[in-house]
């Protein structure tokens, strides 16, 4: 680490490295060697920390937990972003549930059908720090058909009934601010603030250490929805190196493993580092053990 770094200290830094530990992936840990500390807050929410790494990049933690890094933070924004869209017929009003570090609203702003697309995040701190050191995620807030506000979204939600094609909730961990976000109260608010013809993703933890919880989750997402699935993408830094998403649909019709609209393959280079239309079906294909937590339900 540079001299720099003498005005930054950080329990989670120690000798050059971080590590990331968490009661709710216990007996392991992920470690990341760093460059320089560029950020440490205590936000009104949560633990905010911005480190350089000597591989990843720039690193946004949350509560000792990495969000993303420059590195490969595209294969968790693409994915739990165009698994929805593709699979609606004509995307025009999102909404977005957290995601202040601005990578979900940089995939949503991709389609050309969107119209409108509005951010909810509880923590001013997120989006602050990530316009600063997250510039290639964060660029999307100035876009003109974003509109970003900070509070909470469960509010926010009920204050909007039958409004959106499509809303992406890019939460952290079920610990925190974020714990509400992985319950049926919540999911009941987002079949209120679906239209008709709705259809909502959200980040839905690691297949490797929290089946019980998916389990739980597609259990009372069923009694909520007519169509409810699960998909997965693979990324080194998030614990395990996968995380999952669940998809749900006011529209029986919806079929989330084949996507209902595509782009071409060149436009698909162009656009996106990690999804196709190829590696959205095969988001669906889950391994036995996990096919098994999930029939548990």
């Amino acid at each position: 680490m540079s001299d720099s770094q003498a005005a930054f200290t950080h329990p989670n830094i120690v000798d050059g490295w971080f590590y990331e530990t968490c009661t709710f992936w216990p007996g392991q840990k992920m470690a990341l060697q760093v460059d320089e500390i560029l950020h440490v807050e205590k936000s009104k929410f949560q633990d905010v920390l911005v480190f350089k790494s000597t591989t990843y990049g720039n690193v946004l933690v949350l509560d000792g937990a990495i969000q993303c890094t420059e590195r490969d933070e595209f294969s968790y924004q693409e994915m739990i972003t165009h698994l929805p869209m593709m699979s609606h017929p004509n995307p025009k009003n999102v909404l977005v549930i957290g995601g202040g570090d601005g990578g979900v609203l940089r995939e949503v702003i991709k389609h050309d059908s969107v119209q409108k697309v509005t951010l909810c995040d509880i923590d001013e701190a997120v989006i602050r720090v990530s316009k600063k050191y997250l510039p290639g995620m964060a660029a999307a807030f100035s876009h003109p058909k974003v509109t970003a506000l900070v509070g909470d979204g469960f509010e926010f939600m009920k204050a909007h009934k039958n409004e959106f094609d499509v809303i992406i909730t890019d939460s952290s961990d079920p610990v925190g601010p974020a714990e509400s976000l992985f319950g049926v109260e919540y999911y009941k608010l987002l079949n209120d603030a679906l239209n008709e013809t709705g259809i909502a993703c959200s980040q839905g933890e690691c297949q490797w250490l929290h089946s019980d919880l998916i389990s739980q989750v597609l259990a009372f997402s069923s009694e909520i929805f007519p169509v409810v699935k699960y998909a997965f993408t693979t990324i080194p830094t998030y614990p395990s190196g996968q995380i999952g998403f669940t998809l749900v649909s006011k529209n029986k019709e919806t079929v989330f493993e084949k996507p209902l609209r595509s782009w071409s393959s060149e436009t698909e280079a162009k656009l996106c580092r990690y999804y196709n239309s190829k590696v959205h079906e095969s988001a669906f294909v889950l391994p036995t053990f996990t096919k098994l937590a999930i029939a548990k339900k």
